[in-house]
C-alpha cells in the first residue's frame, strides 16, 4: 500500500466508525514532546555472532593458528582499528563510524550466563536477569518506566518494538508501540470499513487497530512499504534490514513519538560453512552494515543525540570445527555507534587467546559484564536513575560495574 491509499483507508475506517456511533482515535498514543531529544535503539542478532570475525583480533598471535581457513589477517578489504583489533571486510560503515569516532567495539563481553543454549542465553540478554526465565519482563521495558519526564512524557508509549512479536526485552509494565511490516494486510477500503464496524463497539478492538493503521503509515513514511513481505522486520537481507532501520527512525524522528526502539535479525548461528572474507557470515555482516547506515541516514540530525547498541546471546568457539563453521561459546563482542558515543575505541580487557586463556579450552574469556555497558548507557545517555538499574532493571547487579565515558553526558540522573 502506498502512503496515499493507506491514508485514505485510515479515512475510511474513521467515518465508519463515526456513523455507527462508536469512538476511535486514528492514531498511535507516543509520549508527549519533551524537551529530551536522546535517543537510544537496541539491535538484538538472534544466533550468536561469531565476535572474531566482525572484529577479528588479527594482531594476536595465536589468532592465524587457532582460526585455520576463517582467517581474516590478509583480507584486502580488511579494516584495522589498532594495533590488535580490525573489522571485517564487510562492515564499511561501521569503520566509516570508527573514523568519526562513533564506534566503540566491546570485546570479549558477555552476560551472566555461561551455557549454551540459545533460548536461556537469549532469555537472560532479554530479561536482564542472572538466571534464565527469572523474569517476564524485559530490562528495556523496565528501563522506560525510570525515564526522565522529557523522554517518557505523559503519552502510552515511551518505546517502539518493529518486528513480527514484541521481544522479551520489551515486555512488562511499561506500554510500548509495536509495529510489523506483516500485521496489515492489502485489504480494501470497504473490507476496513466493516472490520471498524465490528470493533466500534469495543473500545480495545477500536483503539488497537487504530493503533496499527497509524503506525503502519509511520513506519511507512520511511521505509516505503513495497516489498515488506511479513517477517520482513526479522529477516536479515540487507534491504529488509534497511526498511526496518528506516521505518525505525519514522518513528524515533516523529515530534510526540517514542525515543527508544528495539529491533532484531535472524541468521548467525554459523556452524557450517561460515567463510571468511566471503560466504554466508559476510554476507549477513553486509546486511547488518546496510541496516545500520540506513538508520544513519534516516534519523538525520537526530543521530548525534543516538547511542546504539548492537549485541548478541553469546560467542562461538575460537576455533574452526569440522563443518567450517563455529560452535556455540562464550565471549562475544558487541557494538556501540552513534553520534552521542565516545567512540574510537575498543572496551574491555583483550584476554588472549593462548590456550591457558580460553574458557573451557575452547571459548574467548569474557571480562566485560554486558550488563555494565548497557547499565551505563540508561544512566548517562537515557538518565535512569543507578539505583533503580541496579535493583530493578537488572536485578542483584549492583556489583556490576559502570564502565567509564561511554557516552557524551548531558546531565546525569540521581542515584
Amino acid at each position: 500500500m502506498d502512503l496515499r491509499r493507506r491514508q485514505l483507508l485510515r479515512a475510511a475506517l474513521a467515518a465508519s466508525v463515526a456513523s455507527t456511533g462508536g469512538l476511535l482515535a486514528s492514531r498511535v498514543s507516543f509520549a508527549a514532546p519533551g524537551t529530551g531529544d536522546q535517543r537510544f535503539v537496541f539491535v538484538l542478532l538472534r544466533g550468536a555472532l561469531d565476535g572474531l570475525a566482525a572484529a577479528p583480533a588479527v594482531g594476536d598471535p595465536d589468532y592465524v593458528r587457532l582460526r585455520g581457513e576463517l582467517d581474516l589477517s590478509a583480507a584486502a578489504a580488511l579494516h584495522p582499528l589498532d594495533d590488535t583489533f580490525a573489522l571485517h571486510p564487510s562492515l564499511g560503515f561501521l569503520a566509516e563510524q570508527w573514523q568519526q569516532q562513533q564506534l566503540a567495539v566491546v570485546h570479549a563481553v558477555a552476560t551472566p550466563y555461561r551455557e549454551r543454549s540459545h533460548f536461556d542465553a537469549q532469555d537472560v540478554l532479554e530479561s536482564g536477569c542472572a538466571r534464565p526465565h527469572a523474569s517476564q519482563s524485559g530490562w528495556l521495558n523496565r528501563a522506560l518506566g525510570g525515564l526522565p519526564a522529557a523522554l517518557r512524557g505523559t503519552g502510552r508509549s515511551a518505546g517502539v518494538a518493529l518486528g513480527a512479536n514484541i521481544p522479551l526485552v520489551m515486555r512488562g509494565p511499561a506500554e510500548v508501540a509495536s509495529w510489523s511490516p506483516g500485521r496489515m494486510p492489502d485489504l480494501t477500503g470497504d473490507t476496513l470499513q466493516r472490520i471498524a464496524q465490528m470493533y466500534s463497539r469495543d473500545e480495545l478492538l477500536s483503539q488497537r487497530l487504530a493503533d496499527a493503521l497509524a503506525a503502519d503509515e509511520i513506519a511507512g513514511q520511511g521505509a516505503g512499504m513495497k516489498g515488506m513481505g511479513a517477517g520482513g522486520a526479522r529477516a536479515g537481507g540487507g534491504a529488509q534490514l534497511a526498511q526496518t532501520a528506516k521505518a525505525t527512525a519514522s518513528f524515533l524522528t516523529q515530534p510526540e513519538g517514542p525515543r527508544v526502539a528495539v529491533f532484531e535479525t535472524t541468521g548467525w548461528d554459523t556452524h557450517a560453512n561460515q567463510g571468511a572474507e566471503q560466504g554466508a557470515l559476510s554476507l549477513r555482516l553486509a546486511g547488518l552494515d546496510a541496516g545500520l547506515r540506513a538508520l544513519h541516514e534516516a534519523l538525520g540530525p537526530a543521530w548525534n543525540r543516538t547511542v546504539v547498541l548492537v549485541a548478541t546471546e553469546f560467542g562461538r568457539t575460537v576455533a574452526i570445527n569440522g563443518t567450517r563453521g563455529t560452535d556455540h561459546g562464550t565471549g562475544a563482542a558487541a557494538f556501540l555507534l552513534g553520534g552521542a558515543v565516545r567512540g574510537g575505541r575498543v572496551l574491555g580487557q583483550w584476554p588472549g587467546l593462548k590456550a591457558a586463556a580460553l574458557y573451557q579450552g575452547r571459548d574467548l574469556q569474557p571480562t566485560t559484564d554486558l550488563r555494565g555497558v548497557i547499565k551505563t548507557v540508561l544512566r548517562d545517555h537515557l538518565q535512569v536513575a543507578q539505583r533503580r538499574l541496579d535493583n530493578e532493571v537488572f536485578p542483584d547487579s549492583a556489583g556490576v560495574g559502570y564502565p567509564q565515558d561511554l557516552v557524551q553526558v548531558r546531565s546525569r540522573a540521581p542515584a
